[in-house]
């Protein structure tokens, strides 16, 4: 490894953005400018090469004997930022300085939703995000925290990969009402490359930003590119909020609709847009338009 090589440790690397970070269209190996340490809770490879952009190590919350070494100053947290707190020792103990962490727009556009659970979860991102910054502040240790909205790519979403899910398997997509609700996906890999700018900028120190994808349009027009996508004809049933909740409720049971909520219904018709012009200004984020490929569609 090069001297100059800028060591990242990730926490969260085997998530859709971390597949993303670490792929040639985000981080390209020509580059060699840095070298990533990815820590996971799942088996690590068998065999890994010393000379690879990315070295895998086990996330049991210590160092290993082999690492007492080394120093780690940058990092990225892509994992779940209320669940963060568990690894402060970890961050402390590699010597971290500089932290980039993924949170989301949920935090605010959950907070009064009719489904306890995105309430919940608006309340985890919320508390995550103070625990964080009182951490860091008494580590000293420089924090930004990026709020995507709606991520997709890849089919290893919670959002697209849903859609396109129900369609294939139903051949059509349940409407409350006109669904005319401003959305603004985000590709993951936009986020990936969101949080090497936001790391790499010195100047962006103890800051959270709202990163939204370039294109605003309707719901139902989110899901027409959906139907596209998978070379379906659209085909909407609209459906009373009451009715939609108790086929929610039933449908939920079933493993690959879990994440299906009333309250995902409920804002098919609310504008959930947040400007990312402070982003770009800032640290130079650029996000592409809604496109969506065969890859972001390919769910089982």
């Amino acid at each position: 490894m090069s001297n100059q090589q800028r060591v990242i440790g990730v926490i969260g690397a085997r998530s859709p953005v971390g597949q993303c970070l670490f792929s040639d269209e985000v981080s390209p190996a020509a580059d060699g400018d840095q070298q990533f340490v990815a820590f996971t809770r799942k088996d690590l490879p068998v065999e890994q090469d010393p000379s690879a952009p990315v070295r895998w190590r086990r996330l049991d919350g210590s160092l290993q004997s082999n690492d007492q070494r080394e120093t780690i100053t940058d990092w990225i947290s892509l994992a779940p930022v209320w669940a963060l707190s568990q690894h402060f020792k970890l961050l402390s103990d590699y010597g971290a300085q500089r932290i980039v962490v993924l949170s989301s727009t949920s935090r605010f556009t959950k907070t009064d939703s009719i489904d306890a659970g995105e309430q919940q979860s608006a309340q985890q991102l919320t508390a995550g995000e103070t625990e964080l910054q009182n951490w860091a502040e008494a580590q000293q240790v420089s924090w930004v925290i990026l709020r995507p909205t709606l991520i997709y790519g890849f089919g290893r979403d919670k959002n697209i990969a849903s859609v396109a899910r129900f369609i294939k398997r139903w051949k059509c997509f349940p409407l409350l009402g006109n669904a005319q609700g401003k959305r603004q996906p985000i590709h993951a890999a936009d986020v990936a490359t969101a949080s090497l700018q936001a790391l790499r900028t010195d100047t962006v120190v103890n800051k959270a930003y709202n990163i939204s994808g370039a294109e605003t349009l309707t719901y139902r027009e989110m899901v027409e590119r959906v139907f596209a996508a998978l070379k379906l004809k659209p085909r909407f049933v609209r459906i009373p909020l009451l009715l939609f909740r108790a086929g929610i409720a039933v449908v939920r049971h079933l493993p690959r609709y879990k994440n299906l909520t009333a309250g995902m219904a409920e804002r098919m018709n609310a504008d959930l847009v947040f400007d990312h012009s402070e982003a770009a200004h800032d640290f130079g984020f650029q996000p592409r338009p809604f496109e969506l490929h065969s890859e972001d569609v390919a769910v089982s």
